[in-house]
């Protein structure tokens, strides 16, 4: 008897009709978001392994002992790619962010442990990753930014270390960071942070899996004595579905405080060594298939395609007049900024390029500018992620690149104060209910149909330009009018 109210070849259909209207997330058009080994097999080995554990509940590796098989041999290789010892542990996690809040929250139960009372501190570069507000956000830590040299996004360790005090938690920093792919300076913080007894994370979240094959760097891993955690993502630089990541602890005892136990009701035993209970085992099994295929060998080869196509675009972006590499980048991303030492007819705005670009059909990323609190300004830049599958297709995005920046030159970046000004009244400032919000989203072009503008830089300088809560507040209301049933 038929069960299926709707045909499974119906069904398949539209899902594919949904898929069409996506980026596409294979042939090298999207420069961030997405990870393409450029190797079919890969991805078919991937989807082999997730199918094979479709049934698996991550949660108990006692009863689906597969699961603890495959987790500490993906662990064992990602630690010894990151030079530690057998003194370093960890969990594969459902990705980046995952693993960032779970460093944090292990770093404030051993704050705490050690007699820390009141209201932690979590210490950063302005560069860390998001994932490290909403950590601060969700696990009460005060979050404490230094300012990074808006000119090259690079740390001052001395600055940092400046702020390093007793509620001090954690120390967070980034090989590399996302916005700039600057590599903090990892040793001299770490040495600090050890010196006074402070836990320190290194945020590889994206450089954990591709760093270790890029040449002569300064030691950022677990050679530096101070890194007490590290995070580094599998679906990233490991090309693995998403969410794969690995947080690598040092120590067992400390390690041991990022679990939650408790056979406190009458159900049976809970030990979670992350956030998820009941867990797909998908992403591992996957994870696990694609470090057994390539190895480090196949690991190391990828990463030298990385290296040389990040190494042509940044010849070929250098030689556009107009447009600026941001610092020195560390690894197969970087961020483009506009080059304010030509004349301002011969200056090319990064977010004007992008829209440019992403006509021609590739989707690079937007990145608003950002008022440090020492004043200082970060600029608003353009980011690209580069990946194995790029080398395949890199002589159609340099002709596009060059072409965009050569139909925008000389068009002044977006003004947020005259776009703001043409807007309706934006209201008072006060707190926005769902209704108001989604009023001032559709003045602002935004509407809850999810079509977003087909330039992206007006959006951007209005995002630049609002006081952050009520960016953050109109943003959260479009999102969440996406997904609202219809």
């Amino acid at each position: 008897m038929n069960q299926f109210q709707t045909p499974p070849e119906e069904i398949l259909a539209r899902l594919q009709q949904l898929r069409n209207a996506d980026a596409p997330t294979h042939g090298g058009h999207v420069l961030s978001y997405v990870y393409d080994s450029g190797l079919a097999e890969i991805d078919e080995l991937a989807a082999s392994a997730i199918r094979m554990v479709q049934p698996v509940n991550g949660l108990d590796p006692t009863t689906f002992s597969s699961v603890a098989v495959m987790e500490h041999e993906v662990l064992g290789f990602v630690r010894s790619l990151l030079h530690g010892d057998t003194e370093v542990v960890g969990s594969v996690t459902t990705g980046g962010t995952e693993s960032c809040l779970l460093a944090v929250k292990t770093a404030r139960d051993n704050w705490r442990a050690r007699g820390g009372t009141g209201r932690p501190r979590l210490l950063a570069p302005t560069t860390v990753h998001a994932a490290f507000h909403k950590a601060a956000h969700y696990l009460d830590l005060e979050l404490d930014l230094v300012p990074v040299d808006p000119t090259t996004g690079t740390l001052d360790a001395a600055a940092l270390a400046a702020r390093m005090a007793p509620e001090v938690a954690l120390v967070v920093v980034s090989a590399p960071s996302y916005p700039f792919a600057a590599l903090d300076p990892v040793a001299e913080v770490a040495a600090e942070a050890l010196a006074r007894g402070i836990d320190c994370h290194v945020d590889a979240c994206i450089g954990g899996l591709v760093l270790p094959f890029w040449g002569t760097l300064p030691d950022w891993d677990f050679r530096v004595a101070g890194v007490t955690s590290m995070s580094a993502d599998l679906h990233k630089f490991g090309y693995a579905p998403k969410g794969a990541s690995v947080l690598l602890q040092r120590g067992r005892d400390r390690q041991r405080t990022q679990y939650f136990a408790t056979t406190q009701w009458p159900g049976y035993p809970v030990v979670n060594p992350t956030m998820l209970g009941s867990k797909s085992a998908g992403a591992l099994a996957a994870s696990w298939a694609i470090v057994e295929a390539l190895g480090e060998p196949g690991f190391a080869k990828l990463a030298r395609s990385c290296a040389l196509s990040t190494l042509a675009l940044i010849e070929v972006i250098g030689d556009i007049e107009g447009l600026r590499i941001v610092g020195t980048p560390v690894g197969p991303l970087l961020a483009v900024a506009t080059d304010e030492s030509v004349p301002a007819e011969r200056r090319v705005d990064p977010h004007h390029w992008a829209d440019q670009v992403r006509g021609a059909g590739w989707l690079l990323q937007l990145q608003p500018g950002l008022a440090q609190s020492d004043g200082t300004h970060l600029p608003h830049t353009t980011h690209l992620t580069i990946t194995p599958v790029t080398e395949s297709v890199l002589a159609d995005l340099s002709a596009a690149l060059v072409g965009a920046a050569d139909a925008v030159r000389g068009i002044p970046a977006v003004s947020p104060a005259e776009v703001l000004a043409s807007l309706p009244d934006l209201g008072g400032g006060g707190a926005l209910d769902s209704t108001s919000a989604f009023e001032l989203l559709t003045a602002l072009g935004l509407g809850g149909d999810g079509v977003l503008p087909d330039r992206m830089a007006p959006l951007l300088a209005i995002m630049e330009a609002l006081p952050a809560p009520l960016t953050e507040r109109l943003l959260t209301e479009l999102l969440a009018r996406l997904v609202e049933p219809r």
